[in-house]
Parts: C-alpha cells; structure tokens; sequence
C-alpha cells in the first residue's frame, strides 16, 4: 500500500490533529492528489493532517477505484476497510471525483450496513453517486454524518446534477458551489467555508479548533 509521506504540517502538539484520509480521482495518484490540494491544506493549517493514498490498482499497473459498472468496487471497498480499521483512527474523509463517489460509499457502508470502520466527516469534491441496484441497500436511509459537497457549475466530467444526487444522500449536506469545472477550487469562499467546518468538527469531537490560514 502506497502511502504518501508528505502530510500537512505538524502542530505544536497541544491538540491531536484531525486525520484525514484522501482519496484522488480516476487517473489520478495520491501525489497528483496532494498538488491538486495545496489550496485547501494551506487554509485548514496546521491541525488537520492530510495522508494520501494511491488507489490499489496501481501497484497492479491500473488505475481508478473500480471501472465501468463498478467493476472492482467490493475489493477496494475490503482495502477501504482494512485501512480504515488498522488505526490509527482516521477521524474523516476526503475524496476528489471518483475518489469522492468512493468517499460517500464508504459513508454508507458504514452507516447502513454490517460492516463498522466508523468516521466522523465527509469531504467530496467534483462527486457522483451509485445508481446501481446492487448498491441500493446502502442507501436505503440517508446518510447522518456530517458532510461537505463542493460542485463546479462549468464542470462537464460531473455534471452539477449529478454531484446534487449526491448530496442528496445526506441527512444535512454543505453544498458549496464555484463557477469552475472539475476542479479541486483555491478560492478562500471554498476553502475558508470548509475551514469552519473542519472546526465545528474539532470541537464536536474535543480535539481543539482547526487553524485557518491568514
């Protein structure tokens, strides 16, 4: 398993970080991911620690988290899990468009199946949503963790549309939209809104408030 070893910068250790895992897009890689994400880690600061993952199929000479049809999802989902339950603990999610379809599975495998690797946030980016009737089951309830849904107006890889079924999966999404396309978006009304929510997440959870850039 790949592991990218360049995380957000450590804190002064009074407060343990939120730990977020990250997952990038169809052709993407945990370290095109990281560059693509620079905007956001520098505004979130130094209290949540970024750790960036390749997808499996890589290390296969592939690349995505499943193909068309979904084809390849039951074993990225067992190696979601396995990840996700070795610890340390990851206290959210991120995913950036397909990686972002994985992280709201992910949410709903937790909540609405048997399977426990529980997390407390949910961050998706450019995401779509399983219509698949195999799938159905893990969205037969809408999904109660909190969550983050940014959606560009000009994307054409995931239509506005499509990223709103998703959001509609969740009991209280933040939906955040920009005018740019299929983008990871830099600008601070997206990156400070996500920000404040990494903070109410800290101190939900008691872990001291998340620093945002200046």
């Amino acid at each position: 398993m790949n592991i990218d070893p360049e995380f957000t910068p450590a804190g002064d250790g009074t407060t343990r970080k939120l730990r977020m895992l990250c997952l990038h897009g169809y052709h993407g890689s945990g370290s095109i991911l990281r560059r693509q994400l620079a905007p956001l880690t520098a505004a979130i600061g130094a209290s949540t620690e970024s750790v960036f993952v390749d997808a499996p199929s890589l290390a296969r000479g592939d690349f995505g988290w499943w193909h068309l049809g979904f084809r390849g999802w039951e074993s990225t989902r067992d190696w979601a899990v396995e990840l996700l339950r070795r610890g340390p603990r990851f206290d959210g999610v991120f995913g950036f468009s397909q990686g972002a379809a994985l992280t709201g599975l992910l949410a709903a495998v937790c909540e609405n199946s048997d399977i426990r690797m529980p997390f407390d946030f949910a961050i998706m980016v450019g995401g779509f949503t399983s219509t698949e009737p195999r799938h159905a089951d893990l969205f037969r309830r809408p999904l109660t963790i909190p969550s983050v849904h940014v959606m560009g107006r000009a994307d054409t890889i995931v239509p506005l549309p499509d990223s709103r079924v998703l959001a509609d999966r969740f009991v209280d999404p933040l939906v955040l939209e920009h005018a740019g396309g299929h983008i990871i978006p830099g600008d601070r009304a997206v990156t400070g809104a996500i920000a404040n929510f990494l903070s109410g997440i800290s101190r939900a959870t008691d872990r001291g408030p998340v620093q945002s850039a200046q």
